[in-house]
């Protein structure tokens, strides 16, 4: 296993590095599947991926991580907060998921639970939000499934494939995600 930052039970999470993960996140970020899902249209070159992947630890203003799988100790994705304000305390998180024979087996929500209890518990956010589309069903079930409600719809804010589509703002407060970790329905 590679250097842990925080631990679930099937997954980990460790800091991203330029060198290891550029291969694999560069694929997955012109990947057209995914591509679709974070509203880009555009393709990432090398350079452009090492720099995001060399900005991510010297600002505080962002955070993301590799998604492991424990037992293969196999990267599949990753996630984290953008956009940290800590006079307003909230953040913005986001998530890919990149290898698709790792899609629907809740790798994502349980990721999302440990990077948002390390959100609310250890940077002191108040809220988490997140923009996803309409169209993306699987991605809307599971923000909901780790305590995310709707707030608002971006009507038509999106047009891809002949289609417009809308921009589903969620979010959890510091509050909601406690209760519903004290909770019976707790997951």
């Amino acid at each position: 296993m590679e250097i842990p930052f925080l631990i679930g039970d099937r997954i980990y999470l460790r800091p991203l590095d330029a060198e290891t993960d550029l291969d694999r996140c560069l694929r997955w970020i012109n990947d057209s599947a995914v591509l679709v899902a974070l509203g880009r249209r555009q393709p990432t070159g090398r350079v452009s991926e090492r720099q995001w992947l060399e900005e991510q630890y010297k600002t505080d203003s962002q955070m993301n991580l590799a998604i492991l799988l424990k037992d293969e100790d196999r990267h599949i994705g990753n996630c984290g907060f953008n956009e940290i304000d800590y006079a307003n305390r909230s953040g913005i998180f986001g998530i890919l998921i990149g290898e698709k024979d790792a899609w629907g087996h809740g790798y994502g929500p349980e990721a999302a639970r440990l990077i948002l209890k390390f959100g609310f518990e250890e940077l002191g956010l108040h809220r988490i939000g997140l923009e996803v589309y309409s169209h993306n069903a699987r991605a809307i079930r599971a923000y909901e499934k780790v305590g995310f409600v709707r707030e608002g719809t971006l009507r038509e804010s999106y047009y891809r494939n002949g289609a417009y589509h809308d921009t589903i703002v969620m979010s959890v407060l510091e509050p909601e995600w406690r209760g519903r970790r004290a909770g019976p329905a707790a997951v």
